[in-house]
Parts: C-alpha cells; sequence; structure tokens
C-alpha cells in the first residue's frame, strides 16, 4: 500500500489538470478522488482509483470524505466571495484532520506579490485567511500553501469577458494597461507542477522543501495588460487595445453583472479590485519555482494564446 493522496475537488479545472498528472507519477491505486459529481471521474475510477463523493456546499459529505486520506491536494471553493469560501475551507480542513490527514496542500491565487498575506483583491481574501488557518494548525497538521500564479486561460475575467469568436473593438476595463502586469502561466503547467510537489512530498517528507511553507508559482516574464490584450489581438488577426473605464462604467457593462453574480448578490464592483491590485504589482512577481519544479521554461503566453484561439 502506498501513500494515499485525496484531490477535492476533482473535476474542476485545476483539479483535472492536477489529477492526470498525479495519475502519471503514481499508482492510480494511490489516488481518492472526490468530487460533487463522480461520475466525471469514471475512467480513472475504472483504472483504479478510489471516487467518492462531497461537495462544499453539503457539510455532512465531508465528514468521511478523507477516510484512509495521507496526503489531502484540497482545492479552493470555485467562486470569489469571502465568507462562505472560509467557512467552506474550514470544514473542509476541519474534517480532513479528525480523519487522520498527515498534510494538505492548498491551491491559494498567485495575488499579493511575493508571498506576503496583503492583498487589495477581493478575490484573495479567502485565500488569505485559508493560508492563516492552515498555519495556526501546525503542529496538528502540516501544509503546504500552492500559490497558483493567474492562469492564462482565466485571460477573459481579466478582459471585461473578451469574446476571441466575437471579438469587440477594444478592451474596456478600469486599468489603463500600463504599469505592472500579470506573469501569466499555463494551467495544465499549474497541475503538472503541483502534481509533482504532491509526489516529491510523499517521497520524503522530511525534507520537502515547502513543508509548513509557500510556493508561489508563476510565468516566466511580466506581461503588462496591454500587451496581454496585444497578443490576444494579434492570435484573432484584429488589433486590440485597452480603452480605461472607470469601475461605475465596468461593473454597468451589459456583459458583467451575469459574470460576477454570486447567489443572486452581484460582485462586479468588488472584482474590480483585482485591476487595483494588478497596478500595485501583486501579480507581478516572476518566481523560479516553476520551472525548477516543470523542469523545463514555462510555455510562453503567446503560445498558449494561440493555441487557445486558433
Amino acid at each position: 500500500m502506498g501513500v494515499k493522496i485525496a484531490v477535492f475537488p476533482a473535476s474542476g479545472a485545476l483539479g483535472s489538470s492536477i489529477v492526470n498528472n498525479l495519475a502519471k507519477l503514481v499508482s492510480k491505486s494511490d489516488l481518492v478522488l472526490i468530487a460533487r459529481y463522480p461520475e466525471k471521474l469514471h475512467d480513472l475510477q475504472q483504472a483504479g482509483a478510489t471516487v467518492r463523493r462531497a461537495d462544499y456546499d453539503e457539510p455532512s459529505t465531508l465528514d468521511t470524505a478523507f477516510e484512509g486520506v495521507d496526503v489531502l491536494m484540497l482545492i479552493s471553493y470555485a467562486s470569489f466571495e469571502i465568507d462562505h469560501r472560509i467557512k467552506a475551507h474550514r470544514l473542509a480542513i476541519n474534517a480532513a484532520v479528525k480523519t487522520g490527514v498527515k498534510h494538505i496542500f492548498y491551491s491559494s491565487l498567485g495575488f499579493g506579490g511575493d508571498l506576503t498575506d496583503q492583498s487589495i483583491a477581493h478575490v484573495m481574501g479567502a485565500h488569505i485567511e485559508t493560508e492563516k488557518y492552515l498555519s495556526s494548525l501546525e503542529g496538528t497538521v502540516s501544509y503546504t500553501i500552492v500559490r497558483e500564479g493567474l492562469y492564462t486561460e482565466s485571460f477573459p475575467i481579466y478582459t471585461a469577458f473578451f469574446d476571441p469568436q466575437n471579438p469587440a473593438d477594444e478592451v474596456t476595463i478600469p486599468h489603463p494597461g500600463t504599469g505592472p502586469g500579470v506573469a501569466w502561466v499555463k494551467r495544465d503547467e499549474l497541475g503538472e507542477a503541483t502534481a509533482k510537489l504532491i509526489v516529491s512530498y510523499t517521497n520524503d517528507p522530511s525534507s520537502f522543501e515547502y513543508l509548513n511553507k509557500a510556493v508561489l508559482l508563476s510565468g516566466s516574464r511580466e506581461i503588462s495588460l496591454a500587451e496581454t490584450v496585444k497578443i490576444i489581438g494579434q492570435a484573432i488577426g484584429k488589433p486590440l487595445k485597452i480603452r480605461e473605464i472607470s469601475v461605475d462604467d465596468y461593473v454597468n457593462l451589459p456583459q458583467i453583472g451575469d459574470n460576477h453574480t454570486y447567489k443572486g448578490v452581484n460582485l462586479s464592483r468588488e472584482w474590480a479590485t483585482a485591476w487595483e491590485a494588478i497596478g500595485r504589482g501583486e501579480t507581478a512577481v516572476v518566481s523560479p519555482a516553476l520551472r525548477e519544479i516543470l523542469g523545463h521554461e514555462p510555455e510562453s503566453y503567446e503560445t498558449t494564446i494561440k493555441a487557445l484561439i486558433g
């Protein structure tokens, strides 16, 4: 019997990438995959993985979800709201500790600069509180915070939901495009690096570099939002620029409300703090960790965008 590694939730975008990369590195019989819709994991279950159902929004399902698990990869609740996310994460962490999980990896986000515990981005609020909660449990359970860089595939939420299939003439956001930018990173490379970190820990916990620490996984260069948009334009064959608008005007854009509504509450204004955080350099830190863990240079933003849009 090897070390039992659980991933929860295991069927989302980042979760699927981590799971698929783990499946290449460890025996599938050592994987415990937990998801709201376990049927999505049918193929891995057939290949030998244990599949269980649990849901952040059904706390009772967490009580036994992590039984027999040594290492948990906990992926954050899919929202940028703060209070409910914090509670959901704590419920999952407490359930994991109660059932004997020894180490928790947590997928945080690449705001906050060089691993600081300060951010003005609303989307980072629950992450920072969860990071603090995990550190408060040191001695009860060990942990690793993985600050997953802003992934290239998420560009629509930073470009007012720009649609390459039906491209607008300009990108209207509450940011001029200049100044500090984003160290964009390919999502599947985050999944691969996170999986390799997990396996590195399971192979030798005592010498694991990030025991009770945080690590930032970023792309290899910072790209301004103006250049970000220009590269998207080049990929679709159309000159593209940013036009800066006020937060009030952003909130009132027709496509924004539906995309930023959580349980009936419009959080568009809260989301707009992301651009303020970018402007302060919170997403501009280039860390060598991703390259070191992957063992090669991360894929360029241009390459990922071309493949996404092409």
